[in-house]
């Protein structure tokens, strides 16, 4: 019961399909809910490439692509991209005024500019991908990458971010990083793996640096940019 508790909470965290109206961050559940942050990005990642499968029937192939981006932001509830928006925000201000920047609920004008560019980037990245069946791991990977940073980085503000980064541990982070592994494994995909971590690494480091640690905008700030550095790595692979 408890690591059905677990997976409900994270599928409540990271979409917006309802699943047994869990919503509670009880003790004891927060770092295995972490731990299924991949399933749920692969889940995700399912769903678009049957969308797409659907649609693309109906429907140019363009045309379908780009559908299927707008329900990948519709799923998600677009809970990563206003991270983004708010860390972009963050990097045009002193270091010292961002945090208070990014809890602002009002968007700034860099923030929604540059989100804009990056949406638009990243759905032509969907579009050029030439076999869309990479969709479940792509977003599997950049929620792993979530999950590594948050329990190798501080983190550095309160709620609900902290009640997780307490509760996770190695054996958590170990099985997500080895059933990811074993998925990216049959898609001949292994490489991926460190490539994506390296990615994610490094931009922890750089938050780190700035900030001295993490915090939720920043966890969707690297999922989303994770998402957009594998969709055209892909692209430049699988030709």
């Amino acid at each position: 019961m408890k690591y059905l508790k677990a997976f409900a909470l994270a599928w409540n965290m990271l979409t917006i399909i309802p699943l047994f109206k869990v919503h509670d961050f009880f003790k004891g559940i927060n770092g295995i809910s972490a731990m299924f942050y991949p399933l749920i990005g692969f889940i995700l990642g399912m769903l678009l490439y049957g969308a797409y499968s659907g649609l693309s029937v109906v429907f140019p192939p363009v045309h379908a692509a780009v559908a299927t981006f707008v329900l990948w932001v519709v799923l998600t509830g677009a809970l990563h991209l206003d991270g983004f928006s708010d860390c972009i925000d963050g990097f045009f201000v002193p270091k010292e005024k961002a945090l208070a920047v990014m809890k602002d609920s009002h968007v700034g004008g860099m923030g929604m500019i540059l989100s804009v560019v990056f949406i638009l980037f990243k759905a032509s990245s969907l579009i050029f991908l030439n076999d869309l069946l990479f969709l479940p791991l792509i977003l599997a990977l950049a929620r792993l990458n979530a999950v590594i940073v948050i329990y190798l980085f501080p983190y550095i503000s309160s709620g609900v971010g902290r009640l997780i980064k307490e509760e996770l541990t190695f054996l958590h982070v170990a099985f997500a990083l080895l059933y990811v592994g074993v998925w990216s494994f049959f898609m001949n995909s292994l490489w991926l793996v460190p490539l994506s971590l390296f990615f994610a690494i490094s931009l922890a480091a750089f938050f780190q640096k700035r900030y001295g640690g993490l915090n939720g905008d920043m966890y969707g700030f690297i999922i989303e940019t994770s998402e957009l550095f594998l969709l055209n790595t892909l692209i430049v692979a699988v030709v």
